[in-house]
């Protein structure tokens, strides 16, 4: 691990986000309160704040840092369930990782207690969207496209197009 005893204490933010994308009849099901194991978003948001917590347990090289607060957003959007993360400390290295973790965790939820229902649901676009604090100060994801918020990662394109 990298010595971060000399670097100050300062307040840091990490936001992620991911999502996951089901068919209309599954996300019809959570909508309606239909699943069987319960409420898919509060364990979705549950899983994420525990998945912030113990992120040095699972990723091997992450210090152990107290965090000051965890908010995690599960939403039923057009296609699937959005997710977001924000993550916060005052400490001396950054929270991306439990913000990411949060995510994916959160993520994960959702598709296990909707797994009965769909199996081809697709976890996407785990990613950062801003940072701050730190030597490095604050970053932002660029937009490289517009995209409404909740909606899921444009999919790769073959290079190959018929017609010609």
């Amino acid at each position: 691990m990298i010595d971060v005893g000399e670097k100050p204490r300062t307040d840091r933010v990490a936001v992620a986000r991911g999502f996951v994308s089901m068919s209309r009849a599954t996300l019809g099901i959570l909508r309606r309160g239909e699943v069987e194991k319960g409420d898919v978003i509060a364990a979705a948001r549950l899983a994420g704040v525990l998945a912030a917590k113990h992120t040095p347990d699972i990723v091997p090289l992450c210090h152990p840092i107290a965090l000051t607060g965890i908010e995690v957003e599960a939403v039923p959007r057009p296609g699937g369930v959005s997710v977001t993360a924000t993550v916060r400390t005052t400490d001396r290295t950054g929270v991306e990782m439990e913000a990411l973790a949060a995510v994916a965790a959160a993520c994960l939820t959702v598709y296990d207690m909707l797994k009965r229902y769909e199996r081809g649901m697709r976890i996407e676009a785990i990613e950062l969207i801003e940072k701050s604090g730190g030597r490095t100060g604050r970053w932002v994801r660029p937009r490289s496209a517009p995209r409404p918020a909740g909606s899921p990662a444009p999919r790769a394109r073959s290079a190959r197009t018929r017609g010609g």
